[in-house]
């Protein structure tokens, strides 16, 4: 309970920073930050993590779970929709529907997700996460999101800038990077001032979700962005949850995976939104919402798991 108090601590302080910033800075800088962080921070973060972190277990398993819990969400938020459709005799339009399944798939497994794992579970179980993100939810988000987006959308975007989101992502690059870069042997006044400055780029990234929190203005979709979070943050993770040890993950690895599955929806789901001319409404009340549920939520899992 200390441990979780403190991180509301921290967390709702770092985030109250943002959303104080935002209001007063100019919108080029949250623009500005999430470049940086983009580009710079977070693939440092990365390699700082990784270079710490317990690869010896069986951690590829944890992707594999993350679409799992992306395939269970979409399924279960397009039969929300049936069964709406069929007992209020109206059907939500193409792009509300498209909306409502993104924010039921894909959780802030990163910016949220990193830092929340860290200070609850350590870094020791921190690779079970990273694998989490980058090969579960990245390609979950611009891979079947974007096909579902298309799909549900008013029009077609450029699909190669939805290609490079993907192949030219430093994010992602420094992924490989810092599984090579494991196998070098720094000085420890070197992996001292790394682990700072991972812990900097968690710190901004927090201070970045309060300014973007601050230019979301929109309430009006709350009832039906309640369906996806319900989805997203309480039945997959309990499902799927439930199932860990048939694959043989138990413990601290459990706890982390559960964790992520139990984040609330990614800002990459407003990029997707924004791209494709879905709605843009609820996907910024699923947002806000879903960062407000989190701290309900996540005392019911630690408790559970």
């Amino acid at each position: 309970m200390t441990n979780l108090l403190e991180l509301y601590v921290k967390l709702g302080g770092l985030v109250l920073i943002g959303f104080i910033l935002g209001r007063k800075l100019p919108d080029t800088v949250p623009f500005r930050l999430g470049q940086f962080l983009f580009y710079v921070g977070g693939p440092i973060s990365i390699v700082g993590f990784l270079y710490q972190a317990d690869l010896s277990a069986q951690i590829w398993i944890a992707p594999a779970i993350a679409y799992l819990a992306i395939f269970l969400g979409a399924l279960l938020a397009w039969l929300a929709i049936k069964g709406q459709t069929y007992f209020t005799k109206t059907m939500p339009r193409k792009p509300t529907q498209g909306s409502l399944l993104l924010a039921a798939m894909v959780g802030n497994t990163g910016s949220l997700g990193f830092p929340i794992i860290l200070a609850m579970v350590g870094q020791k179980y921190f690779a079970w996460a990273l694998f989490y993100d980058l090969l579960g939810t990245l390609f979950g988000a611009y891979g079947l999101g974007v096909a579902l987006a298309a799909n549900f959308g008013r029009n077609v975007s450029d699909y190669w800038q939805i290609f490079k989101v993907i192949v030219i992502n430093p994010v992602l690059w420094s992924f490989g990077f810092g599984l090579l870069f494991r196998q070098v042997k720094i000085p420890n006044i070197v992996e001292f001032y790394l682990d700072k400055l991972a812990w900097i780029a968690v710190a901004l990234s927090l201070v970045l979700i309060g300014m973007r929190l601050s230019q979301l203005k929109s309430w009006s979709s709350l009832p039906q962005a309640g369906m996806s979070l319900a989805i997203k943050m309480l039945v997959v993770p309990l499902v799927l949850g439930s199932t860990l040890p048939l694959f043989g993950v138990t413990g601290s690895a459990a706890q982390v995976i559960v964790l992520q599955m139990a984040m609330p929806p990614a800002f990459a789901t407003l990029v997707i939104a924004e791209t494709f001319n879905l709605d843009r409404d609820l996907a910024v009340t699923a947002l806000a919402a879903g960062a407000v549920v989190l701290l309900v939520t996540l005392p019911i899992w630690l408790w559970l798991f």
